[in-house]
């Protein structure tokens, strides 16, 4: 195949909070980039991931889930899904087959109606729904909003997936390779780490909490002579009573905190890891400029 023939670009993954986009990105991926958790805004960064192949790559951008922002980390947040609509050469937008079109469809329609990039819409969850639901699902949408393409998927399944995959080429222009062939994302390991920890406290606390926490990696090294991976890292709060929740009694929920990002930490790596895990509070952090550039939310990068 010539240069000329091969093809590259950027596609942005827009959709509500927990619809399934981390969940598509790391099955096309093949790995865990973007972190997955029930609860809604599990996104913060703009993810992206890399997927080649002989004839393409294609880069992908995981936005926040689009929703009212209620703080200036919200605000960040909103500004930074609005930005990638703006870079990219197609868009997903996904939605989640079990449930009918809301008001938070209707907003990203609403944002989705000016833009002139390819819309791809992905019904996400199908294995979850009777093949017959899909049709009337599928025309209310289009009623809605001009999109070039309609693929009904199962990310979590990865079916139909491959097909998306088609029709995402099929709008990419001739270009380079980006990246290198081997290369699944633009984040460092460290970036990667912290999200990983961070995914753990969203599965294992309710309420407020998850949504209060962000994570500093303060320290990585190797000692010499041993293949071990020293990591330290601080989990932020933003009251003190949350960081009694997050501690736990005796320490049992950092604990269990630190036991689940180890592994999937060392699963990262590909070597035994001691994580070693703090809990500082930072008072109202998300609504806080110098706070939000300090644990990486830095809007001259968007």
């Amino acid at each position: 195949m010539s240069e000329k023939q091969f093809k590259s670009g950027f596609v942005a993954i827009i959709g509500r909070p927990n619809v399934g986009k981390s969940t598509l990105l790391n099955t096309i991926i093949g790995q865990k980039i973007a972190i997955m958790s029930d609860k809604p805004q599990t996104t913060r960064h703009k993810i992206q991931g890399v997927y080649t192949t002989e004839k393409a790559q294609i880069v992908f951008i995981d936005t926040p889930g689009v929703h009212k922002p209620k703080h200036k980390l919200g605000n960040f947040m909103m500004k930074m899904t609005s930005n990638a609509l703006k870079e990219v050469d197609v868009i997903l937008f996904v939605v989640n087959a079990t449930e009918k079109l809301g008001k938070g469809d209707q907003y990203i329609i609403d944002q989705l109606q000016e833009v002139k990039t390819p819309i791809i819409l992905v019904i996400n969850k199908i294995d979850q729904v009777h093949p017959d639901m899909l049709l009337p699902f599928i025309d209310e949408y289009r009623s809605q909003l001009t999109v070039s393409e309609v693929v009904p998927i199962s990310a979590l399944n990865g079916n139909n997936v491959e097909t998306l995959l088609e029709q995402v080429t099929n709008y990419l222009p001739e270009g380079p390779k980006y990246y290198p062939e081997d290369q699944v994302t633009d984040h460092p390991e460290r970036f990667i780490m912290a999200e990983l920890i961070r995914e753990k406290v969203l599965q294992l606390t309710r309420e407020e909490v998850p949504h209060s926490i962000a994570v500093v990696i303060e320290e990585i090294k190797r000692r010499e002579n041993s293949e071990a991976v020293y990591i330290h890292a601080t989990i932020i709060v933003e009251r003190p009573s949350q960081k009694g929740i997050i501690i736990g009694k005796q320490g049992s929920m950092l604990k269990q905190i630190g036991k689940l990002a180890r592994n999937d930490i060392e699963a990262l790596l590909g070597s035994h890891v001691f994580l070693e895990l703090w809990v500082k509070v930072q008072k109202d952090w998300r609504n806080r400029p110098q706070n939000l550039r300090d644990f990486g939310f830095r809007e001259d990068e968007y």
